[in-house]
């Protein structure tokens, strides 16, 4: 998934998710930083987020049902991921160990790669479910793996 693909699905969910909180489209519009016509646009399909309005709604309304069924799991992760996507940047968040919304790939020396099951997009885990890297690239992920495994003991 990229920026273009993230705003898209937030484009396509935010009446939902206004809907979801009971808010009017003029109080979700001030929440996230938009005109009322703006957003009335957005919902009719005529006008888009932009990237920083889609991380907005994405962190205001993080615990979302509708977002967290739309992008498995934890929305912040996903903004992470994207927004740092080939930036190299080290992740050591922790996590739940993706007990819902992910699936294990490989295990190696205390790290794990996980595949989340909606997004896509791998992690690496530590064996106390700290995060090292998250990407979309599975050989990438697999490269990082390599590198955090050198030398460590099982």
């Amino acid at each position: 998934m990229d920026r273009a693909e993230f705003i898209s699905l937030m484009n396509s969910k935010i009446k939902l998710i206004r809907t979801e909180y009971d808010l009017t489209q003029e109080k979700m519009a001030e929440a996230i930083g938009l005109s009322k016509k703006t957003l009335v646009e957005i919902e009719k399909g005529r006008n888009s987020l932009s990237w920083s309005a889609a991380v907005t709604a994405a962190v205001i309304f993080s615990d979302s049902t509708i977002l967290s069924d739309a992008f498995g799991g934890e929305t912040s992760d996903l903004v992470k991921v994207i927004a740092l996507q080939g930036l190299d940047a080290k992740l050591p968040d922790k996590t739940m160990g993706g007990r819902i919304w992910w699936q294990d790939i490989k295990e190696t020396k205390g790290y794990r790669i996980q595949q989340n099951i909606i997004s896509r997009h791998f992690r690496i885990l530590d064996a106390e479910d700290r995060r090292f890297f998250s990407t979309f690239d599975k050989k990438e992920a697999e490269s990082k793996l390599k590198e955090l495994t050198a030398g460590a003991r099982k």
